[in-house]
């Protein structure tokens, strides 16, 4: 891990491979390492940087709250500070968020932008999935008891059954309770883009099986993104980088080293 000053932070991350730069957001309950195994099947084609989020990893902030666009503000600082003009990202669900503000804040700094298993920045999270999310928010209030079914948000029942370990991700967490206060409060801060103003070209990608953000909410975007492409990775759930990373990996390299 290294760490560098950036936009009045302390930022952690993990640099690895050669080639353009591709930096990697991560999830609201994770940190860097949720892509170690996405990061390692790229790095022979970018340099790989995967950097802990306010409140996150050995991140290191002041104990006041943040919103999505100080969170992207941190991200095209990052990008000056490793002196890099411009970048790849790739946000996966509330990194996605955070890379959609950065897209629109900071356009010189984004080369071509990846948003994975997302959702559309000033919508309710709640309403995008009213049945499930409900649950969802129970079911965590609950935990450790119920992380069975919590895990099922973010992976399918195959996945958990034959990686029995995945459940460990959601009980490593390090935030104390300011930290937790903290990050649960960043989408109640009020913000709004217009996805039209992305310049960057971008692929909207989704799981088949996620149970959180429903794949049909996170295409849907491409609508709104001028030139946005779309795929979808079959069986896979919420955290794709973690359940299936070859193949979330094939797919970004496919749109990242594309000529158009």
């Amino acid at each position: 891990m290294e760490s560098v000053e950036a936009n009045g932070i302390s930022i952690s991350f993990k640099r690895s491979g050669e080639g353009p730069p591709l930096f990697l957001l991560h999830g609201a309950e994770a940190d860097h390492s949720m892509f170690d195994a996405f990061g390692a099947a790229l790095l022979r084609h970018f340099t790989v940087i995967a950097y802990d989020q306010r409140d996150s990893g050995a991140a290191r902030n002041p104990p006041v709250s943040y919103g999505l666009g100080e969170l992207a503000d941190d991200l095209a600082a990052l990008i000056a500070v490793l002196g890099y003009a411009r970048a790849h990202v790739f946000g996966t669900s509330f990194g996605g968020a955070i890379a959609q503000v950065a897209a629109v804040r900071h356009p010189a700094r984004i080369d071509r932008l990846v948003l994975a298993s997302t959702f559309r920045v000033g919508v309710p999270v709640a309403s995008i999935n009213p049945e499930g999310f409900p649950r969802f928010v129970a079911l965590r209030a609950g935990l450790p008891e119920s992380l069975p079914a919590f895990a099922e948000y973010f992976f399918t029942p195959s996945y958990i059954a034959a990686h029995p370990e995945a459940l460990a991700i959601f009980t490593a967490s390090k935030r104390d309770a300011g930290q937790k206060e903290r990050r649960g409060a960043v989408l109640a801060q009020p913000i709004e883009i217009s996805l039209g103003a992305i310049k960057a070209p971008t692929l909207m990608l989704a799981g088949s099986e996620d149970r959180l953000i429903p794949s049909t909410h996170t295409l849907s975007l491409a609508g709104e993104i001028p030139g946005a492409r779309s795929a979808i990775i079959d069986g896979v759930g919420h955290v794709g980088t973690i359940q299936d990373p070859a193949a979330v990996a094939a797919q970004v390299r496919a749109f990242l080293q594309s000529e158009n």
